[in-house]
């Protein structure tokens, strides 16, 4: 059987995923839309010139527009929603009235949360709604998930991850591969751990540690960054007493973005300038995204999941560990890779019906099985390491 794929925004993420769905999604069509008809078209050319078909076709498309986007998802098995997270709550109802499953890269947990409590309209359309995919929240989540599936009696949950250029340039030792707008937003307010089997609140670049990874990483710090748990606490409280989730960086990035955060330029709300009214963010973004953009990006991506507990009475833990790198062959980032591909697994998986119907967290999407699965058929070497050794 063949299966007919949306996706919504055709700028890095979508592209790679467009590319994983040509490749392991048993596509005849393949449906790109963006904004932009150009961009949308110019990526159907570069993605059938990669997969050596013409099943991709890339259109424009205005996704605030619901009647826009019912003929745009109409006879879609499944679509990927590969924009901003406001734009979300309304792909969703529109895929589920045509009967489209969705997953999307998310970016917000409470947008998140509002989506999947349309359970009970997915079930009926007979689709699965799987928000927040792609690196982290996403494939993070789910190696954390298989962690688990290797001890007895999970009890506590650590997941690193984190993207990294591969040749760090100082003062910044730090490239953008996604909308600098979610970089900060990973960087604000609190994020959501379990701490004694409660859903707790812990402040963003807190809590910063050191880790040693193979060559090339070397040396890393980890910090408290908000959103890359998605929905887990709620859907793990009671079966663990401890998740969190840390993002890598290169050492001394950590106490740098401190002191702006310290400053107040991550802040949205308007401040009185000379007679003006700023956003602090919006003179932070202006000031920094030239600086660590731009050029031939030759990433490094990192997610390293650790499950302690016990099995057979005895305390235990498994600690899962995933790199990816820059592809010379294709042009895809490794962030590219690690985001779109898990995306594209998920809305393969969902058009398939191997996954159950209705809105389906992205801690649940994936069983072990699937997981391990669907790495190999991608070449994703994730390597395992038992305490005690099996």
């Amino acid at each position: 059987m063949s299966y007919r794929y949306a996706i919504i925004g055709a700028g890095r993420q979508g592209l790679s995923a467009a590319y994983d769905m040509g490749r392991f999604g048993e596509a005849k069509e393949i449906l790109l839309y963006d904004i932009d008809s150009q961009v949308a078209e110019s990526g159907a050319t570069r993605l059938n010139t990669l997969l050596n078909s013409n099943i991709v076709r890339g259109h424009g498309l205005d996704a605030s527009d619901a009647s826009q986007l019912k003929k745009a998802l109409s006879g879609v098995n499944a679509t990927l929603s590969a924009v901003p997270y406001p734009l979300n709550p309304l792909i969703t109802k529109i895929a589920i009235e045509c009967g489209s499953s969705l997953c999307d890269l998310g970016g917000h947990t409470e947008t998140v949360r509002g989506q999947l409590a349309l359970d009970g309209d997915a079930k009926k359309a007979g689709v699965t709604i799987t928000p927040d995919c792609g690196m982290g929240p996403g494939l993070n989540i789910s190696m954390a998930i298989l962690a688990m599936s290797y001890i007895e009696e999970p009890e506590d949950v650590f997941i690193w991850d984190g993207g990294l250029p591969q040749n760090p340039q100082p003062p910044w030792n730090y490239s953008l591969t996604f909308n600098i707008n979610g970089f900060t937003n990973e960087y604000f307010g609190d994020a959501l751990f379990l701490r004694d089997g409660k859903v707790t609140p812990i402040p963003c670049l807190a809590e910063i540690e050191t880790l040693n990874f193979p060559a090339p990483l070397g040396q890393l710090e980890a910090a408290v960054t908000s959103g890359g748990l998605s929905t887990a606490p709620w859907t793990l409280t009671g079966k663990l007493k401890r998740l969190e989730n840390k993002t890598l960086r290169y050492p001394g990035h950590w106490e740098q973005f401190k002191a702006y955060q310290q400053l107040g330029l991550f802040e949205e709300n308007p401040i009185p300038v000379n007679g003006s009214s700023i956003a602090p963010r919006d003179i932070f973004h202006t000031l920094l995204e030239p600086k660590i953009t731009g050029g031939q990006i030759r990433d490094i991506c990192v997610i390293r999941t650790q499950c302690k507990g016990k099995s057979k009475g005895k305390p235990s833990s498994c600690t899962l560990e995933l790199v990816e790198t820059w592809d010379e062959s294709t042009g895809f980032t490794a962030m590219e890779k690690l985001t779109g591909w898990h995306a594209a697994i998920v809305a393969i998986l969902a058009a398939k019906g191997e996954i159950s119907r209705g809105g389906i967290p992205v801690e649940t999407a994936l069983t072990a099985e699937a997981l391990t699965r669907e790495a190999t058929r991608r070449g994703w070497e994730i390597k395992k390491t038992m305490t005690p050794s099996t």
